[in-house]
């Protein structure tokens, strides 16, 4: 495991932006795509602001990039509680990622459709590579939730299923995400967490009893890949 602490969230994200820039650009020197899994929540918002500005869009070359999602919440395309939509209102909307290379939980079907279509498109990428996604950005619930893998739920056990959906009782919302056995095939993973409400459950992830129903992101430990955090001072303060 690889620990990257930032002195402050700002700081952060600028560390991983270059980060992330350093990495696309080692996969594409030796493979004609690069295929990235995004992630929901704040931190990946303010990522996604830094790569469309002017000190780092063109330092990607969006047109090798393939875009997927870890997760996504069983509502329309339009709603604001969509991860998708939060991606492509700030980032897909601004950088020339060709459209057939991104690929969206579709809500538009019903969530088993949605899940069943997304493991397909997993297969037809991945069945064949010896790794699954090239990167894949996580972020980590003060509860210890990662993807829709929530703490007690079926998401966390499935080990067969690429993509599977559930109904998330606290939320009243059908949860589509990827599963642990497809995000561990992943050549590198990346949680970020910032903030001191994350500074308890961090240090039972990383440092606790695996103990992954009650925190599904100790789940998350790539059979062959890297797994890096990308934290803050104040997320690491009990480390």
């Amino acid at each position: 495991m690889h620990l990257h602490i930032s002195e402050t969230k700002n700081d952060l994200v600028i560390e991983f932006a270059d980060w992330l820039v350093a990495e696309i650009a080692k996969v594409l020197s030796t493979n004609t795509r690069c295929t990235i899994a995004l992630s929901g929540g704040s931190t990946p918002i303010d990522l996604f602001k830094l790569l469309v500005s002017d000190a780092y869009k063109s330092k990607i070359d969006w047109s090798e990039i393939h875009i997927f999602w870890g997760d996504e919440r069983d509502v329309p395309f339009t709603d604001d509680l969509n991860n998708a939509k939060h991606a492509f209102d700030i980032l897909l909307n601004h950088v020339p990622v060709p459209s057939e290379q991104i690929h969206i939980m579709d809500t538009s079907l019903s969530a088993d459709e949605a899940a069943n279509s997304y493991e397909n498109i997993l297969h037809y990428y991945f069945d064949n590579t010896p790794n699954s996604f090239d990167i894949v950005m996580l972020g980590m619930g003060d509860d210890g939730h990662t993807l829709s893998l929530f703490p007690g739920t079926v998401a966390v056990t499935e080990e067969t299923k690429w993509v599977m959906t559930f109904y998330l009782e606290t939320q009243k919302m059908n949860r589509i995400t990827l599963t642990a056995s497809i995000v561990n095939k992943a050549s590198v993973v990346c949680f970020l967490a910032a903030g001191k409400a994350k500074a308890v459950t961090l240090k039972e992830v990383l440092q606790g009893e695996y103990q992954p129903l009650l925190y599904p992101s100790q789940k998350i430990k790539p059979v062959t890949g890297e797994l890096h955090w990308f934290i803050d001072k104040e997320a690491a303060s009990l480390l």
